[in-house]
């Protein structure tokens, strides 16, 4: 079959090759890819910033598409189910975190696309726990984002969101805009901020999927816009999807005393400054979001269902995994919201 593989360790090495079809064992499933969604940290593996030691490793871990085989001792589907997955594919099992179902948490946790092999490919396999059946209304190449809108969900779920709650959602970016949707699945009213070079991006969020306020914090005063909005006293939750430290501090300085920050981008450095006072005199709440885990995804797909998650707004290109640089370029120029890809061969 066809893969988009990382052959070597660094930036780039990304070729597509033929690699054998991949036979399930105990407890996996075999599954048809249809659509593969990218996602930053596809971006930043092929930059070289992320997964950087990977060899020989097929990418791709946002993808939907339909059950080609089961393994032994697998129950919860069966060959012709459309499904998408998990990224999670092997955890201890014996960890606190995995007993309580967290396995984005487990210490030795490999996921497909990142430890294991991906699905930029024709077949994937995937651990037969991770897998959800997608709803009737919902077609593989909307379900290909899944993991991202998962994403989202998981970050908005840190915070309490209470309707009428202005809630500030900094980045206009794919999962900007999918947190913004979780958000205001919850009643909440969504200040979106972005920057001058992001004129289109927030112009979509408004257009498209009904964002009630965008802010160029270049160009407005987005401090007097959440003051009039709140009677002087601040946001009430504040979601940075960017990963830029002047962010992370706008946000901390828009919320109320006692909101909620909740940091779902991840910066370029491990290490940030933060001012603490604004933490301790303002009595924040402040929360890290990492990935998604098994508890979001029914949920994540009850909205797809019910349309308060567009995938179809998301997605704005399709190419096929022999495409990569363009899909890339894309990307990298801001002239897509959402790529989806489909194997070849």
């Amino acid at each position: 079959m066809k893969a988009l593989v990382k052959m070597e360790p660094g930036a780039g090495h990304w070729e597509v090759i033929d690699k054998p079809e991949p036979v399930p064992g105990e407890g996996q499933v075999k599954i048809k890819v249809e659509y593969i969604g990218i996602c930053g940290s596809d971006l930043h593996t092929y930059e070289g910033h992320y997964n950087v030691n990977a060899k020989g490793l097929t990418i791709g871990h946002e993808f939907a598409g339909v059950v080609a085989e089961v393994g032994p001792g697998v129950t919860n589907v069966k060959v012709g189910d459309r499904v998408t997955s998990e990224t999670t594919f092997t955890v201890c099992g014996e960890c606190r975190y995995c007993k309580e179902g967290l396995y984005n948490l487990c210490p030795t946790r490999k996921g497909l696309g990142t430890q294991q092999d991906g699905a930029m490919a024709q077949y994937v396999l995937a651990r037969a726990k991770s897998c959800h059946i997608l709803p009737e209304n919902v077609t593989t190449r909307q379900a290909s984002i899944t993991e991202a809108a998962c994403c989202a969900h998981h970050g908005v779920a840190k915070a309490k969101i209470n309707p009428g709650d202005i809630v500030l959602v900094l980045g206009p970016g794919p999962i900007g805009l999918l947190t913004a949707q979780c958000v205001m699945a919850k009643g909440g009213r969504v200040v979106m901020t972005g920057l001058t070079q992001d004129a289109g991006r927030l112009q979509i969020a408004k257009e498209k999927f009904g964002v009630e306020y965008i802010v160029d914090v270049q160009k407005d005063d987005v401090k007097a816009l959440v003051n009039k909005l709140t009677d002087g006293y601040g946001a009430d939750v504040c979601y940075d999807c960017t990963g830029a430290v002047p962010s992370m501090q706008l946000g901390m300085d828009l919320l109320r005393k006692q909101g909620q920050y909740v940091q779902i981008g991840l910066f370029a450095r491990d290490v940030v400054e933060v001012d603490f006072s604004k933490i301790i005199q303002k009595e924040l709440v402040v929360s890290g979001s990492r990935s998604q885990n098994t508890h979001d995804w029914e949920p994540t797909l009850k909205l797809m269902s019910e349309g308060k998650i567009n995938a179809d707004k998301m997605i704005t290109h399709e190419v096929g995994i022999d495409e990569w640089d363009k899909a890339y370029h894309l990307l990298k120029s801001g002239q897509a919201t959402k790529i989806v890809m489909h194997p070849i061969g």
